[in-house]
């Protein structure tokens, strides 16, 4: 298995995965499939590039065939956040997520953040269960998830 940054030639992979994902699990992140399949070819590669607030880490299997993706950006609050995190259906219980939530935790330290969070719905448990294996613990803060504001989502830390 191969982990590494996304670069501007791999906007169409971070496009297909992340379109992929919001059709998958809809209501599991903040945008929707209709917005950001709206977004341009240009907006995509400014992305894998990492002109924007985000930088993303790409999974690929054992015959190059990209698995997952993952992201991380800075919130207005100064934290490290984790999001976008998804691995294809085939390549779930492979070690794809836990890889590419260990690379962008080392990511987030190496950029001097001790500290990293993410939102989950705690009624999604295989998410729960997975990021608290990996070190994540609730903390008491409750927010409308952007896309689908009846679903709350609880905010998750990590330590280093």
């Amino acid at each position: 298995m191969l982990i590494r940054h996304t670069t501007e030639q791999d906007w169409p992979l971070l496009k297909e995965l992340r379109l992929a994902a919001l059709l998958d699990a809809p209501t599991a992140f903040g945008v929707t499939h209709a917005s950001a399949a709206a977004n341009t070819d240009d907006q995509w590669r400014d992305r894998a590039a990492g002109r924007g607030p985000a930088s993303y880490l790409l999974a690929f299997d054992a015959e190059g065939a990209p698995s997952g993706m993952v992201g991380g950006v800075l919130s207005a609050a100064q934290e490290y956040n984790l999001i976008a995190m998804w691995v294809r259906p085939g390549q779930r219980g492979s070690g794809a997520a836990a890889a590419l939530v260990d690379a962008m935790l080392a990511h987030a330290v190496a950029q001097g953040h001790r500290r990293v969070v993410l939102d989950v719905a705690p009624e999604n448990a295989r998410a729960s269960a997975f990021y608290r294996k990996r070190g994540f613990t609730f903390l008491p803060h409750w927010e409308a998830l952007e896309s689908h504001p009846h679903i709350q989502v609880q905010q998750m830390e990590w330590l280093a």
